[in-house]
């Protein structure tokens, strides 16, 4: 992905951000994405309050041994679409983290199937839990995959106490 750059962020400059900054910066460039991100080929390309959208383009290096792209590339983008877009509800000095999520393969996905675009929207975002849905589409507009998940809501600065 041209112009963007890949690496960690470090606790100061993710509890100086509101969850919005946070992610929008993602997109923007000015902050690195994640090395998920260039081992998977994906890029985070909008980002709202609540709603976040995440694409990648399945080539060859995703296959599975059945020869159509492995679950686990629909799962992480959907992953991050929708724990980026919770994030994006949340004040300085607040993170979060996926408990746990659920996903129903649709459709199968090979290289063929071109760009597909993972898009994140939060159901709720409440002082300890969020959730969110994701829906992974191929530039048909065609459903591929869903999911939802709930995250742990938590201060930052509290869990950086808690590691020392």
């Amino acid at each position: 992905m041209p112009g963007k750059r890949y690496g960690i962020i470090s606790t100061g400059e993710r509890q100086a951000r509101t969850g919005l900054e946070f992610v929008q910066g993602l997109v923007s460039g000015s902050l690195p994405l994640n090395s998920m991100a260039r081992t998977l080929g994906y890029d985070i390309v909008e980002a709202d309050r609540g709603r976040v959208v995440v694409v990648a383009t399945p080539t060859a290096d995703h296959l599975n041994p059945q020869a159509t792209v492995h679950g686990g590339l629909a799962a992480t983008l959907l992953d991050t679409c929708m724990g980026l877009a919770v994030q994006s509800t949340l004040d300085r000095g607040v993170g979060s983290t996926t408990l746990e999520f659920k996903i129903s393969l649709l459709r199968g996905i090979t290289p063929d199937t071109g760009p597909i675009r993972a898009e994140g929207t939060v159901l709720t975002s409440g002082r300890r839990i969020g959730t969110a849905e994701g829906r992974l589409t191929d530039a048909r507009g065609r459903l591929l995959a869903h999911a939802t998940t709930t995250c742990l809501i938590f201060d930052q600065e509290k869990s950086v106490k808690a590691d020392e």
